[in-house]
């Protein structure tokens, strides 16, 4: 991706587009491709509804976890209403893609990995001027 790629709204990418890339990658079919795809998510919502975890090194890991079961409160009504039990997925982002994706490139390197000099400690804010009181109020609040 180049940097004007990022710049700009993010893209919807399709089973479809990802077919045709690796197809053409891989010199094989797309149908091929789309099958061993199709096959791979499925074998994920699989393992998943067995209550299985999964872990995919460095991409992230995911799992079933039970939400339980709460009273809740619609905020247009007001009214309470009970939210039952439910399983949800949840997925926790591995190593390499939080470094490729989630973390700034402007962000400087964390101490000990690299870094020549130890990181020093912020300096403090100046220190503010001390405000004027609000002239007094006949007002009860």
């Amino acid at each position: 991706m180049t940097t004007s790629d990022s710049e700009s709204a993010p893209q919807t990418i399709t089973k479809k587009e990802l077919v045709n890339r690796i197809a053409e990658d891989t010199k094989q079919t797309k149908v091929v491709v789309k099958e061993v795809i199709q096959r791979f998510l499925d074998e994920i919502i699989e393992e998943l509804t067995r209550g299985n975890r999964l872990e995919f090194r460095e991409f992230g890991v995911f799992e079933v976890r039970e939400r339980a079961a709460r009273r809740a409160q619609n905020p247009r009504t007001l009214e309470k209403v009970y939210v039952p039990a439910k399983r949800v997925v949840k997925f926790k982002v591995g190593r390499m893609m939080r470094e490729r994706v989630c973390e700034d490139e402007a962000q400087p390197p964390k101490p000990g990995r690299g870094s020549a000099r130890p990181e020093q400690p912020p300096e403090p804010p100046p220190p503010k001027s001390p405000s004027p009181k609000p002239p007094a109020s006949n007002s009860p609040f």
